[in-house]
């Protein structure tokens, strides 16, 4: 059985995963991300500037993957559950010229859940919830919002699940999968990781060691 290496303090295990191929796609906009409304698992689905987000991802993936001289068909696509991601998957495949449907969906890529807090923003909540929202900005890799999950527990998540990539992948996820996912490759400082920005219309590529944007 594969060991899970620690994902408490990046910084005493820098690069503790390093897998050959792994390319990786935020889903597009929704109108929640445009309010800064919290997503977390709630399906939200894209709105026109998520779609056009998500076919453009598919063109730079397909030039990319011609430029290097790679075979879309020797690739693992993998997905999110939510219907968000779904939907980015299936207009990036369709406009790499594949079967939009042709793709497998896990579960441990799901964003990180807010709990009670989905659904709002920040500043409908700084009434009733001012003493958390402090917590939250002080420590925000441990914050644990009421009934949801820490950057923390997603990164541990993240790390059970990288841990089984053992094919070149293409990943449809989420911005706070990314952040984890970025932090655990690259050796980040916990501090860092929750304030990493994640483009909605970029394609990363992790490959000999580094991300590269596409």
């Amino acid at each position: 059985m594969t060991s899970v290496p620690s994902t408490r303090d990046f910084a005493s295990s820098p690069k503790a995963f390093d897998p050959e191929l792994l390319i990786f796609v935020r889903h597009g906009q929704t109108d929640w991300n445009a309010e800064g409304r919290m997503q977390g698992q709630r399906d939200i689905p894209l709105n026109p500037i998520g779609e056009d987000q998500a076919s453009g991802n598919g063109r730079r993936l397909k030039e990319f993957l011609a430029q290097e001289g790679l075979e879309a068909g020797g690739l693992d696509f993998v997905a999110s559950p939510l219907g968000r991601t779904r939907q980015t998957m299936e207009l990036l495949r369709q406009a790499m010229g594949l079967v939009p449907e042709d793709y497998r969906l896990e579960d441990q890529l799901k964003e990180i859940t807010f709990g009670d807090w989905e659904g709002f923003t920040l500043e409908e909540l700084a009434d009733e919830e001012q003493d958390l929202i402090l917590e939250r900005k002080a420590d925000k890799w441990a914050f644990v919002p009421p009934g949801g999950e820490s950057y923390e527990m997603l990164s541990d998540r993240i790390a059970r699940w990288l841990v089984t990539v053992e094919r070149p992948s293409v990943v449809v996820s989420h911005g706070g999968v990314f952040r984890t996912l970025r932090g655990l490759l690259e050796g980040l400082d916990k501090t860092v990781v929750p304030k990493l920005d994640v483009p909605q219309d970029k394609v990363f590529v992790w490959r000999n060691g580094a991300f590269t944007e596409v």
